[in-house]
Protein backbone atom coordinates (compact mmCIF):
# COMPACT_ATOMS: atom_id res chain seq x y z
CA UNK A 1 0.00 0.00 0.00
CA UNK A 2 2.76 2.43 0.55
CA UNK A 3 4.57 1.45 -2.49
CA UNK A 4 1.22 2.04 -4.43
CA UNK A 5 1.10 5.32 -2.76
CA UNK A 6 4.35 6.41 -3.55
CA UNK A 7 4.08 4.93 -6.99
CA UNK A 8 0.96 6.85 -7.49
CA UNK A 9 2.99 10.55 -6.60
CA UNK A 10 6.19 9.90 -8.32
CA UNK A 11 3.22 9.66 -11.11
CA UNK A 12 1.81 12.61 -10.00
CA UNK A 13 5.07 14.59 -10.20
CA UNK A 14 6.09 13.33 -13.29
CA UNK A 15 2.27 14.47 -14.98
CA UNK A 16 3.27 18.20 -12.92
CA UNK A 17 6.41 18.03 -14.41
CA UNK A 18 5.29 17.54 -17.87
CA UNK A 19 2.69 20.10 -17.76
CA UNK A 20 5.37 22.65 -16.26
CA UNK A 21 7.22 21.34 -19.44
CA UNK A 22 4.84 21.95 -22.03
CA UNK A 23 3.75 25.14 -20.85
CA UNK A 24 4.20 27.88 -23.32
CA UNK A 25 5.61 31.28 -22.49
CA UNK A 26 4.75 34.39 -24.63
CA UNK A 27 7.68 36.79 -25.73
CA UNK A 28 6.63 40.08 -27.49
CA UNK A 29 9.22 41.68 -29.78
CA UNK A 30 9.17 44.73 -32.03
CA UNK A 31 10.60 44.67 -35.57
CA UNK A 32 14.24 45.47 -35.71
CA UNK A 33 14.76 44.82 -32.15
CA UNK A 34 16.96 41.43 -29.73
CA UNK A 35 14.22 39.21 -28.69
CA UNK A 36 15.36 36.91 -26.07
CA UNK A 37 13.35 33.23 -25.75
CA UNK A 38 13.84 32.12 -22.19
CA UNK A 39 14.71 28.51 -21.42
CA UNK A 40 16.21 28.07 -17.47
CA UNK A 41 16.40 24.61 -15.65
CA UNK A 42 17.76 24.86 -12.28
CA UNK A 43 20.61 22.13 -11.40
CA UNK A 44 21.52 20.74 -8.42
CA UNK A 45 24.85 21.11 -9.34
CA UNK A 46 26.49 22.90 -12.13
CA UNK A 47 26.72 21.70 -15.79
CA UNK A 48 29.44 19.53 -17.40
CA UNK A 49 29.28 21.38 -20.87
CA UNK A 50 30.59 18.68 -22.88
CA UNK A 51 28.32 16.24 -21.18
CA UNK A 52 25.09 18.69 -22.74
CA UNK A 53 23.16 19.46 -25.52
CA UNK A 54 20.45 22.19 -26.49
CA UNK A 55 18.69 22.10 -28.99
CA UNK A 56 16.64 25.21 -30.19
CA UNK A 57 13.89 24.22 -33.10
CA UNK A 58 10.51 25.63 -34.69
CA UNK A 59 7.95 23.72 -32.59
CA UNK A 60 4.65 24.63 -34.93
CA UNK A 61 5.68 23.37 -37.79
CA UNK A 62 5.09 26.12 -40.14
CA UNK A 63 8.58 25.87 -41.60
CA UNK A 64 10.53 22.72 -43.63
CA UNK A 65 13.84 23.62 -41.94
CA UNK A 66 13.18 23.78 -38.04
CA UNK A 67 16.96 24.39 -36.76
CA UNK A 68 17.25 27.33 -34.17
CA UNK A 69 20.58 27.26 -33.26
CA UNK A 70 22.43 23.76 -31.51
CA UNK A 71 24.76 23.48 -29.04
CA UNK A 72 26.01 19.94 -28.88
CA UNK A 73 28.80 18.30 -25.75
CA UNK A 74 30.71 21.78 -25.50
CA UNK A 75 31.09 23.27 -29.26
CA UNK A 76 28.03 25.18 -30.92
CA UNK A 77 27.02 23.72 -34.30
CA UNK A 78 25.58 25.69 -36.73
CA UNK A 79 25.96 22.90 -39.71
CA UNK A 80 22.08 22.14 -40.23
CA UNK A 81 20.75 25.66 -38.87
CA UNK A 82 18.12 27.45 -41.48
CA UNK A 83 19.30 30.01 -43.49
CA UNK A 84 16.77 32.58 -41.92
CA UNK A 85 18.66 32.47 -37.99
CA UNK A 86 21.93 32.58 -39.62
CA UNK A 87 24.56 34.87 -37.79
CA UNK A 88 21.19 36.36 -35.61
CA UNK A 89 21.63 33.39 -32.63
CA UNK A 90 23.37 33.51 -29.35
CA UNK A 91 23.53 31.73 -26.28
CA UNK A 92 24.70 32.99 -23.11
CA UNK A 93 27.83 30.46 -23.18
CA UNK A 94 29.28 31.88 -19.79
CA UNK A 95 25.63 30.80 -17.64
CA UNK A 96 25.07 27.23 -19.57
CA UNK A 97 26.87 25.78 -16.42
CA UNK A 98 24.44 27.56 -14.21
CA UNK A 99 21.25 25.84 -16.05
CA UNK A 100 20.80 29.32 -18.28
CA UNK A 101 19.93 28.07 -21.87
CA UNK A 102 18.11 31.20 -23.16
CA UNK A 103 18.49 32.57 -26.71
CA UNK A 104 18.90 35.76 -28.17
CA UNK A 105 17.56 36.40 -31.95
CA UNK A 106 18.58 39.08 -33.12
CA UNK A 107 17.54 41.70 -35.89
CA UNK A 108 13.88 40.24 -35.54
CA UNK A 109 11.42 40.58 -38.49
CA UNK A 110 7.47 39.27 -39.21
CA UNK A 111 9.10 35.91 -40.42
CA UNK A 112 10.58 35.17 -36.89
CA UNK A 113 6.57 34.99 -35.49
CA UNK A 114 6.99 31.32 -34.05
CA UNK A 115 6.85 28.87 -31.78
CA UNK A 116 10.05 27.95 -30.17
CA UNK A 117 11.26 25.00 -28.53
CA UNK A 118 14.10 24.84 -25.66
CA UNK A 119 15.57 20.60 -25.76
CA UNK A 120 18.40 20.65 -23.33
CA UNK A 121 19.80 16.93 -23.19
CA UNK A 122 22.09 15.32 -20.39
CA UNK A 123 24.59 13.06 -20.91
CA UNK A 124 24.97 9.91 -17.78
CA UNK A 125 25.33 6.68 -19.59
CA UNK A 126 23.51 8.05 -22.55
CA UNK A 127 21.69 11.53 -23.24
CA UNK A 128 18.17 11.91 -22.20
CA UNK A 129 15.91 14.81 -21.91
CA UNK A 130 15.67 16.68 -19.12
CA UNK A 131 14.05 19.88 -19.78
CA UNK A 132 12.12 21.56 -22.48
CA UNK A 133 9.70 24.45 -22.71
CA UNK A 134 7.78 26.02 -25.95
CA UNK A 135 8.13 29.70 -26.34
CA UNK A 136 6.04 31.49 -28.21
CA UNK A 137 7.20 34.61 -30.24
CA UNK A 138 4.55 37.64 -31.16
CA UNK A 139 6.07 40.75 -33.26
CA UNK A 140 4.54 44.03 -32.95
CA UNK A 141 4.80 46.98 -34.91
CA UNK A 142 4.31 50.85 -34.37
CA UNK A 143 6.75 53.11 -36.33
CA UNK A 144 4.81 55.80 -36.88
CA UNK A 145 1.83 58.06 -35.90
CA UNK A 146 -1.22 58.77 -36.92
CA UNK A 147 -2.00 61.54 -39.31
CA UNK A 148 -5.20 64.04 -39.23
CA UNK A 149 -6.11 66.09 -41.67
CA UNK A 150 -9.17 68.40 -41.61
CA UNK A 151 -11.21 70.92 -44.04
CA UNK A 152 -8.69 72.97 -46.33
CA UNK A 153 -11.12 76.06 -45.52
CA UNK A 154 -9.45 77.34 -42.02
CA UNK A 155 -12.92 78.40 -40.20
CA UNK A 156 -16.00 76.26 -40.87
CA UNK A 157 -19.30 77.44 -40.98
CA UNK A 158 -22.17 76.24 -38.54
CA UNK A 159 -24.30 73.69 -40.01
CA UNK A 160 -21.29 72.59 -43.23
CA UNK A 161 -20.21 69.24 -43.10
CA UNK A 162 -16.84 68.91 -41.88
CA UNK A 163 -14.66 65.78 -43.50
CA UNK A 164 -11.52 64.12 -41.13
CA UNK A 165 -9.21 62.04 -42.41
CA UNK A 166 -7.00 59.96 -40.61
CA UNK A 167 -4.06 57.92 -41.85
CA UNK A 168 -1.50 55.42 -40.18
CA UNK A 169 0.87 53.03 -42.20
CA UNK A 170 3.63 50.57 -40.39
CA UNK A 171 1.59 49.16 -37.87
CA UNK A 172 1.49 45.12 -36.98
CA UNK A 173 -0.76 43.69 -35.97
CA UNK A 174 -3.99 44.48 -37.33
CA UNK A 175 -4.53 47.60 -35.65
CA UNK A 176 -7.88 49.03 -34.13
CA UNK A 177 -9.14 53.10 -34.99
CA UNK A 178 -11.47 54.57 -32.76
CA UNK A 179 -12.86 58.25 -33.58
CA UNK A 180 -13.55 59.94 -29.94
CA UNK A 181 -15.46 63.18 -29.44
CA UNK A 182 -13.69 65.35 -27.27
CA UNK A 183 -16.74 67.91 -26.38
CA UNK A 184 -18.72 64.58 -24.77
CA UNK A 185 -15.97 61.94 -25.01
CA UNK A 186 -18.65 60.07 -27.23
CA UNK A 187 -17.84 57.40 -30.13
CA UNK A 188 -17.86 58.23 -33.26
CA UNK A 189 -18.49 55.54 -36.06
CA UNK A 190 -16.02 56.47 -39.51
CA UNK A 191 -17.84 56.82 -42.81
CA UNK A 192 -14.96 54.81 -44.18
CA UNK A 193 -12.68 52.25 -43.10
CA UNK A 194 -9.72 50.37 -45.17
CA UNK A 195 -7.17 48.69 -43.67
CA UNK A 196 -4.96 46.68 -46.13
CA UNK A 197 -1.98 44.61 -45.71
CA UNK A 198 1.38 46.01 -47.50
CA UNK A 199 4.13 43.98 -48.72
CA UNK A 200 6.32 44.07 -45.66
CA UNK A 201 3.39 42.10 -43.62
CA UNK A 202 2.77 45.39 -42.21
CA UNK A 203 -0.67 47.18 -41.86
CA UNK A 204 -1.87 50.53 -43.08
CA UNK A 205 -5.23 52.39 -41.55
CA UNK A 206 -7.12 55.14 -44.01
CA UNK A 207 -10.34 56.45 -42.55
CA UNK A 208 -12.50 59.29 -42.77
CA UNK A 209 -15.25 60.76 -40.69
CA UNK A 210 -18.04 63.49 -41.60
CA UNK A 211 -19.57 65.40 -39.02
CA UNK A 212 -22.16 68.72 -38.54
CA UNK A 213 -19.92 71.50 -37.40
CA UNK A 214 -22.47 71.98 -34.81
CA UNK A 215 -19.97 73.60 -32.34
CA UNK A 216 -16.33 73.59 -32.21
CA UNK A 217 -14.59 70.49 -33.17
CA UNK A 218 -12.53 68.80 -31.30
CA UNK A 219 -12.30 65.00 -32.76
CA UNK A 220 -9.39 62.29 -31.50
CA UNK A 221 -8.22 59.97 -34.02
CA UNK A 222 -6.86 56.76 -31.71
CA UNK A 223 -4.91 53.83 -33.22
CA UNK A 224 -5.05 51.08 -30.79
CA UNK A 225 -2.41 48.08 -30.84
CA UNK A 226 -3.87 45.52 -28.67
CA UNK A 227 -0.26 43.58 -28.61
CA UNK A 228 1.83 46.12 -27.53
CA UNK A 229 -0.81 47.54 -25.27
CA UNK A 230 -0.62 50.84 -26.63
CA UNK A 231 -2.74 53.76 -27.83
CA UNK A 232 -1.62 56.08 -30.57
CA UNK A 233 -3.39 59.43 -30.39
CA UNK A 234 -4.24 62.91 -32.28
CA UNK A 235 -6.24 65.33 -32.29
CA UNK A 236 -7.83 67.62 -34.32
CA UNK A 237 -9.35 70.69 -32.91
CA UNK A 238 -11.33 73.79 -35.07
CA UNK A 239 -13.16 77.11 -34.23
CA UNK A 240 -16.51 76.99 -36.39
CA UNK A 241 -18.14 80.88 -36.94
CA UNK A 242 -21.25 82.07 -37.34
CA UNK A 243 -22.88 81.64 -40.70
CA UNK A 244 -24.18 84.52 -41.12
CA UNK A 245 -21.84 86.68 -40.63
CA UNK A 246 -19.34 84.74 -42.51
CA UNK A 247 -21.74 85.01 -45.53
CA UNK A 248 -22.48 88.25 -45.19
CA UNK A 249 -18.91 89.00 -45.72
CA UNK A 250 -18.39 86.55 -49.17
CA UNK A 251 -21.54 88.90 -50.40
CA UNK A 252 -19.74 92.12 -49.60
CA UNK A 253 -17.00 90.67 -51.26
CA UNK A 254 -18.19 89.35 -54.28
CA UNK A 255 -20.33 92.84 -55.01
CA UNK A 256 -19.16 95.46 -57.81
CA UNK A 257 -19.14 98.18 -55.68
CA UNK A 258 -16.35 96.22 -53.12
CA UNK A 259 -14.41 95.03 -56.63
CA UNK A 260 -13.66 98.29 -57.88
CA UNK A 261 -13.15 99.79 -53.74
CA UNK A 262 -10.41 97.12 -54.28
CA UNK A 263 -8.60 98.00 -56.87
CA UNK A 264 -8.93 101.70 -56.00
CA UNK A 265 -6.98 100.91 -52.75
CA UNK A 266 -4.25 99.13 -54.84
CA UNK A 267 -4.30 101.98 -57.24
CA UNK A 268 -3.61 104.31 -54.27
CA UNK A 269 -1.31 101.69 -52.87
CA UNK A 270 1.26 101.31 -55.45
CA UNK A 271 1.08 105.60 -56.30
CA UNK A 272 1.86 105.78 -53.05
CA UNK A 273 4.97 104.00 -53.11
CA UNK A 274 6.01 105.30 -56.81
CA UNK A 275 6.19 108.95 -54.82
CA UNK A 276 8.10 107.34 -52.01
CA UNK A 277 10.72 106.12 -54.34
CA UNK A 278 10.80 108.93 -56.23
CA UNK A 279 11.50 111.11 -53.55
CA UNK A 280 14.53 108.40 -52.44
CA UNK A 281 16.13 108.91 -55.13
CA UNK A 282 15.62 113.34 -55.53
CA UNK A 283 17.09 113.08 -52.10
CA UNK A 284 20.02 110.63 -52.55
CA UNK A 285 20.97 113.03 -56.07
CA UNK A 286 20.78 116.01 -54.03
CA UNK A 287 22.99 115.14 -51.55
CA UNK A 288 25.40 113.79 -54.13
CA UNK A 289 24.86 116.96 -56.05
CA UNK A 290 25.94 118.75 -52.54
CA UNK A 291 28.60 116.87 -52.01
CA UNK A 292 29.92 117.53 -55.69
CA UNK A 293 29.48 121.42 -54.83
CA UNK A 294 31.42 121.78 -51.62
CA UNK A 295 34.36 119.56 -53.10
CA UNK A 296 34.03 121.94 -56.12
CA UNK A 297 34.05 125.13 -54.03
CA UNK A 298 37.24 123.55 -52.05
CA UNK A 299 38.85 123.01 -55.09
CA UNK A 300 38.41 125.82 -56.44
CA UNK A 301 39.74 127.56 -52.74
CA UNK A 302 42.62 125.37 -53.22
CA UNK A 303 43.44 126.60 -56.70
CA UNK A 304 42.63 130.51 -56.07
CA UNK A 305 44.85 130.30 -53.21
CA UNK A 306 48.10 128.65 -55.01
CA UNK A 307 47.12 131.26 -57.76
CA UNK A 308 47.66 134.04 -55.95
CA UNK A 309 50.87 132.33 -53.68
CA UNK A 310 52.49 132.22 -57.26
CA UNK A 311 51.71 135.74 -58.45
CA UNK A 312 52.74 137.26 -54.97
CA UNK A 313 55.89 135.29 -55.53
CA UNK A 314 56.01 136.37 -58.97
CA UNK A 315 56.15 140.11 -57.67
CA UNK A 316 58.41 139.49 -54.93
CA UNK A 317 61.21 138.36 -57.35
CA UNK A 318 59.94 140.92 -59.58
CA UNK A 319 60.86 143.98 -56.95
CA UNK A 320 64.20 142.66 -56.21
CA UNK A 321 65.47 142.30 -59.43
CA UNK A 322 63.89 146.13 -59.89
CA UNK A 323 65.46 147.39 -57.05
CA UNK A 324 68.87 145.39 -58.08
CA UNK A 325 69.11 147.05 -61.08
CA UNK A 326 68.31 150.56 -59.17
CA UNK A 327 71.15 149.91 -56.58
CA UNK A 328 73.48 148.88 -59.79
CA UNK A 329 72.56 151.88 -62.20
CA UNK A 330 73.66 154.20 -58.92
CA UNK A 331 76.68 152.48 -57.99
CA UNK A 332 77.48 153.59 -62.08
CA UNK A 333 76.97 157.34 -61.46
CA UNK A 334 78.99 157.15 -58.31
CA UNK A 335 81.82 155.45 -60.28
CA UNK A 336 82.03 157.61 -63.60
CA UNK A 337 83.47 161.15 -61.44
CA UNK A 338 86.19 158.84 -60.38
CA UNK A 339 86.85 157.42 -63.63
CA UNK A 340 87.21 160.42 -65.37
CA UNK A 341 89.98 162.32 -62.64
CA UNK A 342 91.18 158.97 -62.88
CA UNK A 343 91.85 159.12 -66.55
CA UNK A 344 93.09 162.84 -66.15
CA UNK A 345 95.44 161.86 -63.65
CA UNK A 346 97.49 159.64 -65.86
CA UNK A 347 97.36 161.83 -68.93
CA UNK A 348 99.27 165.09 -67.52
Amino acid sequence: MELRSSGLWLLFLCALGCVTAEENKKVISTIGSTAELSCIYTPEKKFILNKLRVFWQIADGSKPCSVVHTFNSGHENQSEQCADFRNRTRLFQDKLENGIFSLLLLNVSLRDEHTYRCIVQKKDVVFRVIHNADVALKVAANNSLPVLSGPIRIHPNIGEEVTLSCNYSQGYPKPNIYWINRTDNSTLHPSSLKIIQDNDGTYSVFSTLKIEANSDIKVECIIENELLQQNLTILYSENVTNSNSTRSNLLDLNEPGAQAGGVLAIAIVLAGLAVLTCWLWKRKFSRRRSYADVQQNEDGAQHNNSEHTFKWEILREFGQLVMYQENAEAKDAMLKPRTAALSATRMT
